[in-house]
């Protein structure tokens, strides 16, 4: 028997988008008695993840850059080909895309890909207009996207209580998850920087130190401080170094694109040039070789 499409939509509305709707309660409900936080948060980049201007998403916040995309049918949604960069303030090939024409994308395909990039890019419980549209329940990534539902505090998520590995974990879902054991994974790609649970997790400051995500990046505001000082109070370097930071050697900027750079999150001592896969480690030792 065939399934009609309303059928349809509930059904994958229910895959992904458990728990149920009303669980949730907006982040503004969350205002009320954690100002300074929302306030914070309100200031990041998962804030403006998604948006919306006539009939055309835009993915990302544009602090580096935004993917435009559209409804084609109502069975069918496109990522344009043409995304927007910030630091060249121009338009070129969006990352993984071969011509300017874009990807179709199937909403009720067996691997979900639009509606996951929907729910990464929102909050709450993805719904289906009248047209059966995609319908964000809040747009960005905002408190309950990491906390869960609101309405019962005592189901709140608290990451901070969780381990570098647990935390990972979390970031990973949307940011990709890092590789399991024995997964083989192309180093040399640098599009893998663009990911940092992955390349985090190979580093010696998370597998043997406390580093995690939120270690450097505050997690509402997202502002990024250094913290390297706290776990390598005197380091005696082989060579002479000027007064560039930490990050600036031990996790070097990655050109993932023609227009987007990232910092390799796989801390280590890295050969000069040669910025995707840090030397080998000295045997025993606990955290990056200083050069």
């Amino acid at each position: 028997m065939a399934v009609s499409f309303s059928t349809r939509a509930v059904l994958f509305s229910n895959l992904i988008l458990a728990p149920a709707a009303a669980q949730f309660t907006g982040s503004a409900a969350c205002a009320e008695c954690h100002q300074p936080q929302w306030a914070a948060q309100k200031r990041s980049a998962h804030s403006y993840a998604l948006s919306r201007r006539a009939d055309v998403w835009s993915f990302g916040a544009g602090r580096q850059a935004s993917t435009p995309v559209s409804r084609l049918d109502p069975d069918h949604y496109l990522e344009h080909g043409l995304s927007q960069y910030t630091r060249s303030n121009s338009k070129a090939l969006t990352p993984g895309h071969t011509s300017p024409t874009g990807v179709k994308y199937r909403v009720f395909d067996p691997g979900a890909q639009i509606l996951r990039c929907f729910q990464c890019h929102s909050t709450g419980k993805l719904a289906f207009t009248r047209e059966f549209g995609i319908q964000p329940a809040e747009l960005g990534v905002q408190c309950e996207a990491c906390h869960g539902p609101g309405a019962d505090h005592n189901q709140l998520l608290r990451p901070k209580m969780l381990n570098p590995a647990g935390l990972n974990d979390l970031c990973g879902a949307c940011h990709r998850q890092p590789p399991k054991p024995g997964e083989d994974v192309n180093w040399q790609d640098p599009w893998n920087v663009r990911h940092q649970p992955v390349s985090l997790s190979q580093s010696a400051c998370f597998q043997k130190g406390n580093l995690s995500c939120t270690t450097c990046h505050d997690p509402h505001s997202g502002d990024v401080k250094s913290t390297c000082a706290s776990c390598h109070p005197t380091v005696t370097h082989k060579t002479k170094i000027t007064t560039q930071s930490c990050e600036s050697c031990h996790m070097p900027k990655v050109a993932a694109g023609s227009h987007l750079t990232f910092s390799n999150h796989w801390i280590g001592v890295y050969a000069p040039r040669k910025p995707l896969l840090p030397l080998p480690r000295s045997k025993g030792a606990a955290g990056p070789t200083a050069r």
